[in-house]
C-alpha cells in the first residue's frame, strides 16, 4: 500500500495542522500493512515569520519520506497567501510527478490543500480521505472585507462541492460542524475524530510550580499562545480587558500573526502597561511558561462562523489543569463547560462579561485526568489512522 499524506504544516513547524498530522503519519507508519509506505508533502517551516526551525528539504524515517517545499516569502494577507499555495502546490505536483498511490490523505483548514489532494487521488486514481480543520467557505466572509467575500465565496463555493463529494471519506474535526457538511453534502460519509493532547503535555507535571513572582509584583499571571489574528480579536478585546484588571492581572501574549500590529497599536494608544508581547517559542519553552501561569486564555473574535469551531488550543490548556478563561461561544463554549473543569466562558468581545467570569475562576491547578483519558492525541491519531486505512482498502 501507498499512501500519499499533504499537510501544509508538519513537524518542527507550529501550528495545529503540524501538532494534529506528524502524530497522525506515526500512527498510520505503525498499523500500515508490511510492506507499505507513505509520502509525505509538506512545506519548509513558515507558520510564523518570527520563529525559525530548521528541517532538512528532503527527509527518511522508516517507511516515511517527507518532501518539504520551500515557499516564497508571505504575511497572512489573502494575495501573499495564495502565493504561498501555489508554491506548495506546484512542489507538490512535481514531487509525486510518475508516482502512483492506493489513497490520498489530505489535512486542510482553508480547504485548497482539500482540493489539491482531491485533484492528485483524482488523477491517480487513488482513494481520498478529506481531515477538514474548519469551514472555509463559512468563515471568509468574516475575515476577509466584504467586497472580496462577495466575490470569492461562489468560488469556493464551487471548489468546496467538488472536493468534498470527490472524497470517499470526510473527517470533521468538531462535531460543530456536522450540521453544515451534512445539509449539503447528505450521502458523503462522515467521522468526528478531534483534535487532541500530545504526548509533552502529558508528561507535564500537574502541581503548582510557578515561577516566582517577580519583585513585588503579586498580580495573576494570565498567559495566551498561538496566533494573534483576525480570527482570534486579541486587538479587539485585550486593551480594555487589561485596562480593567490592571491592578489584579499581568497578561502574557506568547505569539505572533497578521493582527499584531494592531494589537500593539491599540495597547500603545490606551496605554496599557500589563501586557507583555513575546515572540513564538519552541514547545519545550513554551511548556515551561504554561507553569509559570496562573491562568490560560483564550478568545476568538464575535463571528457566526466561529460558533461551529473547536479549538485545538483547548486541548493544550486543559492538559495542563489551569484555570482556562475562554471567550468563545457557540460549539466551543458548550464543550468547555461540558468537559473543562475550573473554566469560565464569555461572550467573544465582552469586557463586562469577561471580568465577571473571571471572578468564577478557582486559582490553582487541578488536574483533569478523566480529560486527559479521553482526548490523548496518540489514541485519537490511532483510530484516525484505523479509519483511513479502512478506507485504502476498499475497492472503488
Amino acid at each position: 500500500m501507498k499512501i500519499l499524506v499533504l499537510s501544509f504544516y508538519y513537524r518542527p513547524d507550529l501550528s495545529a495542522g503540524s501538532f494534529r498530522t506528524t502524530p497522525l503519519v506515526e500512527a498510520i507508519a505503525r498499523d500500515m500493512p508490511a510492506g507499505s509506505s507513505i509520502d509525505v508533502i509538506t512545506t519548509l517551516p513558515n507558520r510564523y515569520r518570527s520563529f525559525e526551525a530548521d528541517a532538512p528539504a528532503l527527509e527518511r524515517a522508516g517507511d516515511v519520506t517527507i518532501t518539504r517545499v520551500a515557499l516564497p516569502p508571505h504575511q497572512s494577507g489573502m494575495l501573499d497567501q495564495s502565493k504561498a499555495f501555489l508554491a506548495f502546490a506546484r512542489g507538490t505536483m512535481r514531487a509525486v510527478h510518475g508516482q502512483q498511490y492506493d489513497i490520498v490523505l489530505a489535512t486542510s483548514s482553508r480547504l485548497m490543500t482539500a482540493l489539491l489532494g482531491a485533484w492528485i487521488a483524482r488523477q491517480k486514481s487513488a482513494r481520498l480521505y478529506l481531515d477538514l480543520r474548519d469551514i472555509f467557505v463559512d468563515t471568509i466572509k468574516d475575515v476577509v472585507a466584504k467586497p472580496v467575500a462577495r466575490v470569492t465565496k461562489p468560488f469556493l463555493s464551487l471548489i468546496e462541492r467538488w472536493t468534498v463529494n470527490r472524497a470517499d471519506k470526510v473527517n470533521l474535526v468538531s462535531a460543530g460542524f456536522a450540521q453544515y457538511f451534512r445539509s449539503r453534502y447528505p450521502r458523503q460519509h462522515f467521522a468526528f475524530f478531534t483534535n487532541g493532547i500530545d504526548d509533552e503535555f502529558l508528561t507535564v507535571a500537574r502541581t503548582s510550580d510557578r515561577a516566582p513572582r517577580d519583585g513585588a509584583d503579586q498580580r495573576l499571571l494570565v498567559l495566551y499562545a498561538g496566533n494573534i489574528g483576525e480570527g482570534q480579536g486579541l486587538h479587539v478585546i485585550l486593551p480594555p480587558l487589561a485596562q480593567r484588571l490592571a491592578d489584579r492581572v499581568r497578561f502574557q501574549i506568547v505569539g505572533d500573526g497578521g493582527r499584531l500590529p494592531e494589537l500593539e497599536e491599540a495597547l500603545r494608544a490606551a496605554g496599557v502597561t500589563n501586557v507583555e508581547l513575546c515572540s513564538p517559542v519552541g514547545r519545550a519553552v513554551l511548556l515551561d511558561m504554561y507553569r509559570g501561569a496562573d491562568v490560560l486564555f483564550l478568545h476568538l473574535n464575535d463571528y457566526e462562523a466561529f460558533e461551529k469551531v473547536l479549538p485545538s488550543k483547548i486541548f493544550e490548556y486543559a492538559a495542563l489543569g489551569k484555570p482556562m478563561w475562554a471567550g468563545v461561544s457557540g460549539y466551543a463554549a458548550e464543550f468547555i463547560r461540558a468537559e473543562v473543569t475550573n473554566s469560565a466562558v464569555f461572550p467573544p468581545c465582552s469586557v463586562s462579561e469577561a471580568v465577571l467570569s473571571f471572578e468564577r475562576l478557582i486559582i490553582e491547578d487541578r488536574p483533569r485526568a478523566d480529560f486527559l483519558e479521553k482526548y490523548s492525541r496518540a489514541r485519537i491519531s490511532r483510530q484516525l489512522s484505523e479509519d483511513v486505512l479502512s478506507v485504502a482498502r476498499e475497492r472503488r
